[in-house]
Order: C-alpha cells, then sequence, then structure tokens
C-alpha cells in the first residue's frame, strides 16, 4: 500500500474556501476516479508546517493505480473547471504531490 499526498497552500484568508473546495471534489471528482472516501483524509497546517496548507492523503495500491486515476481526471471536464474555480484561493506554485510507501 502507499499514500498519495497532495499538498497546497492557501491564500492568506483563504483555508476555509480552499478546504470546503477539496472535500466537494472529493465527493463529486474523486469518485468518479475510484477514490472511496474511506481512503481518503484532508488535513490541515498545525504545527511544524505552514498553517497555511492543506493535504489530501489518498491510499492507493501502488503507482499503477495513481497514474489511472490522473489519466482519468484529465478527461474530466469537472475537474478542469474545479482547478480554475480553486485558483484565486491558492499560492501559486504551492501544489505538490508527494507518494509514500505504508511501512507499518
Amino acid at each position: 500500500m502507499m499514500v498519495a499526498r497532495w499538498s497546497i497552500d492557501a491564500r492568506f484568508g483563504y483555508k476555509a474556501q480552499v478546504v470546503d473546495a477539496l472535500q466537494r471534489w472529493m465527493r463529486e471528482i474523486g469518485s468518479e476516479i475510484g477514490w472511496k472516501a474511506e481512503n481518503v483524509r484532508i488535513l490541515g497546517g498545525s504545527v511544524g508546517t505552514r498553517e497555511a496548507t492543506v493535504q489530501a492523503e489518498i491510499l492507493i495500491r501502488d503507482l499503477a493505480e495513481l497514474n489511472a486515476a490522473w489519466d482519468k481526471l484529465a478527461t474530466l471536464e469537472a475537474h478542469k473547471q474545479w482547478s480554475q474555480d480553486l485558483e484565486p484561493f491558492v499560492v501559486s506554485g504551492s501544489p505538490r504531490w508527494e507518494v509514500l510507501r505504508v511501512v507499518g
């Protein structure tokens, strides 16, 4: 098993909007690419990280599953529109993916 972690930083004063948008994305778009709610959690920055950081962690089997999800995302107009709607609330250049292997 692996954890795919997507991190973004909210612009000052917009963290709640970013969290709401990410929760909506998980319900409406994440479900279309096969990501189940029980395999996803959303985290917010607190101590030792930027307070503005919002992360989505998705439990996946392997990199092939992640690649298939990304391939499907590229075909979804709703994902493209969601990304454009989110852009004003996010620090430009902050989105990034990390993939970690579950070891225990």
